[in-house]
């Protein structure tokens, strides 16, 4: 199926006496006639109503009604009870493929057993169907961007990485059908402004492009298999990117290889002829769509189908071949028809927020939070300490743990339950909101909440966003500029209340920060005025527990930041430039708090020498490197072993480092393990202006350590080992 269907066709003939292939290509072309069949038995009204989210269905054919319209970003959302996982930029933070998939294959099982049981009680409505339009898949490039929150963060080969492993959780393993479709959106060049997301046009350089634009979704088709690939609201080179033939024709199907189907962000065919005045009504701007590529809106204008074939801009024959690839996947998911042959039926309920998914919900808030600071290892607290003092909103606020594209657990763990759960029952433990998300008024510097932190043994202070300052357009209520931020920094009440606790500080207390939120904040004054700083990220309904159980040493940290913390968005490029220069870990020369990859644990790793293991490496051929990593502490500890390449012109137009490859290893205290890596020639290759690439002769270096090599990491003492090969 998708990429792998040019695959069959070619090879076919050669293979069709092994059983397994023979079965599979017997089902995919029984399937696909299937479809024809189907379709040449109904009515141009029919097919129409089946290429808009919410399709009535085909009575007389026995097609029931489907709304294609599903969420599934970080758990099954919208839709009742599930399990809430942490937002994927927290996945992002735990560079854990495996644990990203387990959670995929969750999400499935429990969409599987949502939509049995939905169906049985005939509910056809939204927010039922097994097709999920998730993950998000675009680069974080700027950290004001609302929906950042969304991805998993700036790096395109750990973007590609994740999503690959989410695609396949939730897609199943059988070499037919699906257990859910998952969908690889926006596609392409999509990430904000929020305020102009549907009239704006991205015209980034071919460079950046096909370095950092298009990398992870050509992965997820090409990987993966993913089933649907979304289209963007923005225009990239002048097309809507949800009517564009250079993007939905020439590059996704023709040159990867793309075989599901491709539906249209929602709302984004009408601003075909609205926002971005290509077309002059809704048909026309249909025709487009349907031209380019598109098989599926989210919307209305393609109501005007058959107005468009009535004028001569489409054909009934173009209707058939955009409506074929609806009802292959309705088939791979085995949803058309009740088909006995899919081996997806028959989940039960019972695994719907089941305890074994909490756990697992659990163990990836854990590994999602990042330890920035921890000054004289103030971390981790005793149980026994006598006096604690937790404010900040967040605290007992469960928005602040959830992001967005949500959905709803029938158990939440706040940050002050968890923590009250961990202390002894002789400790005593305070708690004062102190101030709201939504800045109202200044704080009074004299009130009981600003005094009681100022003097606690420990205060626990929460700080940062929640989903009414950051998200998408029109859901950030307080959000400035449409669900994006205008600055990093944090509201002024917050950083008031920050300030005065500072400045009344006992010489006994000692202060904890822990900031939530989905994007990169201006830590310099927290960072300065605390002992130690925490990124919780949104970690879902299990964020309460898992942050206590790293505040006091059940768990250590593992979390290591998935993009760059800025000092200042002052030094960025223009919010609505999409040149990369300037941004991200690969083109930032400074302006940089917390790079790309850093994060703390408790305890101390030493990294080896990194050693070259090919013998006399030469140009287009793989190299082996292998490094020792050593637990120097006294505590059980993992790392995250991170590759980098920086090929011959790294500075001179070319990223200064770009990760390639990264293992997560758990060591015990003194353990040493030897990680191994491979560099493939595709790895060392430079993008030129026009996007080809090319290997070039001359001095690669290599990079392996705890955080991307830049001058601050070195600053903050991150271990780094290079080796420079000459090819």
């Amino acid at each position: 199926m998708k990429a792998k269907t040019m695959v069959l066709s070619v090879v076919a003939g050669l293979f069709l006496t092994t059983g397994a292939f023979a079965q599979q290509s017997s089902k995919e072309a029984a399937m696909h006639k299937k479809a024809a069949d189907l379709i040449s038995q109904m009515t141009l009204d029919e097919k129409i109503g089946m290429m808009m989210n919410s399709t009535p269905g085909v009575e007389r054919l026995g097609i029931k009604p489907y709304d294609w319209w599903n969420e599934a970003l970080h758990g099954v959302a919208r839709n009742g009870r599930a399990t809430v996982f942490p937002e994927p930029i927290g996945l992002g933070a735990t560079f854990d493929p495996e644990l990203v998939k387990r959670i995929g294959d969750i999400v499935s099982d429990e969409g599987r057993a949502k939509f049995d049981k939905a169906r049985e009680m005939e509910n056809y409505s939204r927010f039922t169907g097994l097709t999920f339009w998730a993950p998000n898949v675009n680069i974080f490039r700027d950290p004001r961007w609302g929906r950042g929150m969304e991805t998993y963060g700036e790096d395109p080969f750990l973007t590609g990485t994740l999503g690959t492993a989410y695609v396949k959780g939730i897609q199943g393993d059988d070499p037919f059908y699906l257990k859910a479709a998952a969908c690889a959106k926006h596609f392409a060049v999509h990430s904000g402004p929020e305020s102009v997301r549907h009239s704006f046009n991205a015209v980034p350089s071919m460079k950046d492009l096909y370095e950092t634009y298009l990398p992870a979704f050509e992965k997820l088709v090409k990987d993966a298999d993913v089933e649907v690939v979304m289209g963007a609201y923005n225009r990239v080179f002048g097309e809507s990117a949800s009517g564009s033939t250079f993007l939905l024709t020439n590059l996704l199907r023709e040159t990867w290889g793309f075989d599901g189907h491709i539906v249209s962000d929602c709302g984004a065919v009408d601003d075909i002829y609205g926002g971005h005045h290509i077309a002059k009504d809704a048909a026309e701007a249909s025709a487009i769509a349907i031209k380019a590529g598109l098989n599926l809106e989210c919307g209305n204008s393609f109501r005007s189908l058959k107005t468009a074939i009535e004028r001569g801009l489409l054909t009934e024959d173009d209707i058939d071949k955009a409506l074929e690839p609806l009802l292959m996947t309705q088939l791979r998911l085995g949803i058309l028809f009740n088909d006995p042959d899919c081996p997806y039926y028959g989940i039960p309920t019972s695994v719907i927020g089941s305890a074994e998914h909490y756990a697992v919900a659990r163990q990836a808030a854990v590994e999602s939070m990042v330890l920035l600071k921890n000054d004289n290892d103030l971390l981790p607290l005793r149980k026994d300490i006598q006096n604690v003092y937790v404010t900040g909103t967040a605290a007992t606020d469960t928005y602040s743990m959830m992001g967005n594209y949500y959905g709803i657990s029938d158990h939440y763990s706040t940050y002050l339950q968890g923590i009250v759960s961990k202390v002894s029952d002789g400790t005593n433990v305070n708690y004062k909101p102190a101030y709201t998300i939504v800045p109202t008024r200044d704080v009074n510097p004299g009130n009981y909440a600003t005094a009681q932190a100022a003097q606690a043994d420990y205060t626990i202070m929460f700080l940062g966003n929640n989903g009414t300052t950051e998200g998408e357009e029109s859901d950030a209520i307080s959000s400035p500029s449409i669900g994006d931020r205008l600055s990093i920094d944090l509201p002024d009440n917050q950083l008031s209340f920050f300030r005065k606790v500072v400045e009344m500080r006992g010489k006994n207390n000692h202060l904890i920060v822990v900031v939530t939120g989905g994007s990169p904040v201006n830590l310099q004054e927290i960072a300065a005025g605390a002992d130690a700083v925490i990124m919780a990220w949104y970690p879902g309904q299990e964020g309460g527990d898992a942050l206590a159980e790293l505040l006091f040493g059940e768990k250590n940290f593992s979390g290591r930041l998935p993009i760059t913390f800025p000092i200042s968005t002052r030094a960025l490029p223009a919010f609505s430039d999409y040149t990369m220069q300037g941004r991200t870990y690969k083109y930032m020369a400074g302006n940089t708090m917390y790079p790309f990859g850093y994060g703390l644990s408790y305890g101390s790793s030493q990294f080896g020498d990194l050693s070259v293991l090919t013998k006399k490496p030469k140009l287009g051929n793989p190299i082996e490197f292998e490094i020792p990593v050593t637990n120097t502490g006294n505590v059980e500890r993992t790392e995250t072993v991170q590759l980098y390449v920086s090929t011959p012109n790294a500075g001179q137009g070319a990223p200064f480092s770009q990760l390639k490859a990264f293992q997560r290893i758990t060591l015990r205290p003194g353990e040493t393990r030897t990680v191994r890596f491979t560099v493939t020639p595709d790895q060392m290759e430079e993008f030129a202006r026009d996007g080809s690439t090319k290997l070039l002769k001359g001095n690669y270096k290599f990079t392996v350590g705890a955080a991307a090599p830049t001058h601050r990491s070195e600053e903050l003492g991150v271990p780094l080992k290079s080796v420079s090969v000459k090819l």
